[in-house]
């Protein structure tokens, strides 16, 4: 397996979390964004959408951080990312798509971009933009969180799933925005958990080599 990713990007952060869940080996191919590597000619062949990750296995090319994971969740079904029961299934789908589909494309560098460029927002603006967004995420995420019976260490049940590969790496990029979690104790609380966890500590943008973060 052919990582294309980057060590701050958080959706990179994710495939490797699961990645190491797993106990699959893969090379990483590092596209720093903030030289904007990603839109080279090399890497657009192989996501012409310029967005990390991609990961290349068996000569396919999967893109999309959640569809990648569900990937390899087939692949190597054990340990199960995601519940077995298909109600429960959904929620966990659709608690990773709170942030990786609804969270996450608003606080992008790309979307900060285009704030300053376009819009002519200043830095003070471009960071109200992404911490409004990040609250109002997070509030939500909390509430399904506390109304829900399936009340576990992770975010359903005993055992971490895409729910929270999804959510570490926003809550990491959060803190280092100057958002405090003790806002959000049951997010707060997973989150702690996680990162107990080899697979996580090892994925953590802080974990990496040079040549990956």
């Amino acid at each position: 397996m052919k990582l294309h990713a980057y060590g701050r990007s958080s959706a990179s952060f994710r495939v490797r979390i699961a990645l190491n869940l797993k106990g699959l080996s893969y090379e990483t191919v590092s596209h720093d964004l903030t030289r904007d590597e990603q839109r080279d000619s090399h890497y657009l062949s192989v996501n012409p959408q310029g967005l990390l990750p991609a990961l290349e296995d068996d000569g396919a090319v999967l893109t999309q951080s959640l569809a990648i994971i569900e990937y390899i969740d087939a692949k190597k079904p054990e340990p199960p990312l995601l519940p077995r029961e298909q109600l429960a299934r959904a929620r966990v789908r659709a608690l990773a798509q709170l942030i990786a589909a609804d969270t996450h494309p608003l606080v992008t560098k790309r979307v900060a971009q285009r704030l300053r460029d376009d819009c002519g927002q200043d830095e003070q603006a471009v960071q109200r933009w992404r911490l409004h967004w990040l609250h109002v995420s997070f509030r939500a995420f909390e509430t399904h969180l506390a109304t829900s019976a399936e009340d576990g260490r992770f975010c359903h049940g005993g055992s971490p799933t895409i729910a929270d590969i999804a959510l570490v790496p926003q809550a990491v990029v959060a803190e280092q925005l100057g958002i405090s979690l003790n806002a959000y104790p049951l997010i707060s609380r997973i989150v702690e958990g996680c990162l107990q966890l080899p697979a996580f500590q090892d994925a953590h943008p802080d974990n990496l080599g040079r040549g990956e973060a």
